[in-house]
């Protein structure tokens, strides 16, 4: 599709690929940088057609639709990160694994995963900008802005149900490690307190174990023991908001260097030791490729200040 400076009214026809997506969505992947609510006027205009008629925002696209998309003068969206950007074109260094259908990123602790409340952007919309010439690019799941370590990002809309039905049925196996205060008990395999989401008036998110709360269960083993501390391997089975960092200070073991769940005199020891990021590492992630149908496996080793915590505990 050509992009000129005067804005043209384009037909696109959609291929099987984006079948199923809601038409609003679509248009903001095509618009990009155009608000929300612009895209909702021009499709209440009805300036937006589907096959010559008139569709409502939740439509649902079909293979060989044909859309009639207007012609919207854009500024050019001062959120777009710049792939020049330092931050954004360190990304490169941290794909473990690329293929036209899947992309594994070795995702760095403080960058969250996509824009919003306050960030200009974030991974996926970093991803986008190292990768203009990809018309799909998403997250199949999310990690913690401060955790680090492997996220799955789908560039077809196939890959991303194909996945997102892995995620539902168990398929998928997420292994983390967590540094966690005190002695994990060796006999402790898994923890299983449902958990209750609460949004503070700041936007903030607080999750709390809470009998009203949703199922959720995480299996734990021990992997190293240090003198006040324990080097845990969690495998979240639900996959719950801050569900593993919740469970851990339910356990009476929170996680070293957690500025919402942890424990201030136990963080005040390991940051003596050089730590000053949240102890939480997707370590490993295992699911079924989309594309062959086979199991595949992929690993980001630790960062450097989570390698220096663990020496000098040792």
């Amino acid at each position: 599709m050509n992009k000129d400076s005067s804005p043209k009214v384009q037909f696109v026809t959609i291929d099987a690929d984006l079948a199923g997506q809601r038409v609003d969505n679509f248009l903001r992947t095509q618009l990009k940088g155009v608000p929300k609510s612009m895209i909702y006027r021009i499709l209440r205009k009805g300036e937006v057609r589907v096959n010559k008629g008139r569709v409502k925002p939740e439509y649902k696209l079909q293979a060989d639709d044909v859309v009639r998309v207007p012609p919207v003068r854009v500024t050019e969206a001062s959120d777009t990160p710049n792939p020049k950007l330092d931050k954004v074109a360190d990304l490169t260094n941290h794909i473990v694994y690329e293929d036209d259908r899947v992309m594994v990123i070795n995702k760095p602790s403080g960058i969250a995963v996509h824009g919003g409340s306050g960030l200009s952007f974030g991974l996926i919309e970093g991803l986008r900008a190292l990768r203009p010439d990809a018309s799909f690019m998403e997250l199949v799941h999310r990690l913690d802005r401060d955790t680090s370590g492997c996220i799955l990002i789908a560039k077809k809309r196939s890959a991303l149900r194909h996945m997102h039905e892995q995620l539902r049925n168990g398929q998928m196996d997420k292994r983390y490690q967590a540094l966690v205060g005190g002695t994990w008990p060796e006999n402790r395999f898994k923890v299983k307190a449902p958990l209750r989401k609460n949004v503070l008036q700041s936007g903030e998110r607080l999750v709390s174990v809470s009998e009203d709360g949703k199922p959720s269960e995480t299996r734990y083993r021990v992997l190293e023991n240090f003198a006040q501390a324990t080097l845990v391997e969690a495998s979240p089975i639900t996959g719950r908001t801050h569900q593993i960092r919740v469970h851990c200070l339910h356990a009476g073991h929170p996680i070293a260097g957690d500025t919402k769940y942890g424990d201030e005199q136990f963080d005040a020891k390991v940051k003596a030791l050089g730590l000053n990021r949240l102890f939480l590492h997707a370590a490993s992630i295992r699911f079924i490729h989309p594309l062959s149908g086979e199991p595949v496996t992929f690993s980001a080793p630790l960062d450097k200040q989570l390698m220096r915590t663990l020496e000098q505990l040792r």
